[in-house]
């Protein structure tokens, strides 16, 4: 199978393209940034695409992280992606940013408790806790920050996502310290791009996965379902 994947939901913009059948990452590229997806997005599509060789007619499946994120990415990433599937008449299939985090650590067949955390900012996370072999043990939440503490009974978790430093440096001195601490501005987008070939497209669709309200409005004539703002995949 092969996958083209875009990730804009958070502090970065990327793009890849696996091949699933030979396991081998075709070309993928990854910008750090806060602002500017919308630029950014489609000449680095351009750039994977031609570094693959494959072109959009070859793909199978069109991937995209879905959040929860940063409004704005989130919108942005989408509607690449669904323009994308839309001309090359290929499925488009969405993933969380909570389990793309936490992905290479469950592949990693560890015992330790997995915390994905996002910065939802004003002092807010959201977040999402599963074992050590992906069973979900927390489902995904916004929260302050104290209450995923209180939330982190797990002893000697391992932390990842973008807020993992900020709660490495609250986590209450009388518990277990987590085992790894891997603070990362977004997902790896070859693990998005795995999770997209894995996922069932009747189950995983690209929509927007949002948590609680955006902190913008929507432009006016904006699609209905990117101005959703109820918890739902």
């Amino acid at each position: 199978m092969l996958i083209l994947a875009i990730d804009t939901a958070l502090d970065h913009c990327a793009a890849a393209v696996l091949d699933t059948d030979s396991a081998v990452m075709r070309a993928q590229e990854t910008l750090p940034m806060k602002r500017g997806h919308a630029e950014a997005l489609m000449p680095l599509v351009a750039r994977v695409r031609q570094q693959s060789g494959i072109a959009f007619q070859e793909l199978d499946r069109i991937v995209v992280t879905t959040g929860p994120g940063s409004f704005t990415g989130l919108r942005v990433g989408l509607s690449a992606a669904r323009g994308i599937a839309l001309a090359a008449h290929k499925p488009v299939v969405g993933v969380t940013t909570l389990s793309a985090y936490a992905a290479p650590v469950v592949s990693a067949d560890g015992d330790a408790p997995v915390i994905s955390a996002i910065d939802a900012r004003h002092d807010h996370v959201y977040y999402q806790i599963v074992s050590g072999n992906g069973d979900e043990l927390v489902a995904p939440k916004v929260a302050p920050i104290d209450d995923l503490l209180a939330d982190a009974r797990f002893a000697a978790p391992h932390l990842v996502g973008n807020a993992a430093s900020m709660l490495a440096e609250r986590w209450p001195a009388g518990a277990t310290a987590p085992v790894a601490v891997d603070n990362q501005p977004g997902p790896d987008i070859a693990w998005v791009a795995w999770l997209g070939a894995a996922a069932d497209p009747a189950h995983a669709p690209a929509r927007p996965f949002y948590l609680r309200a955006p902190d913008v409005k929507p432009p006016a004539g904006a699609a209905p379902e990117l101005a959703h703002t109820a918890a739902s995949s």
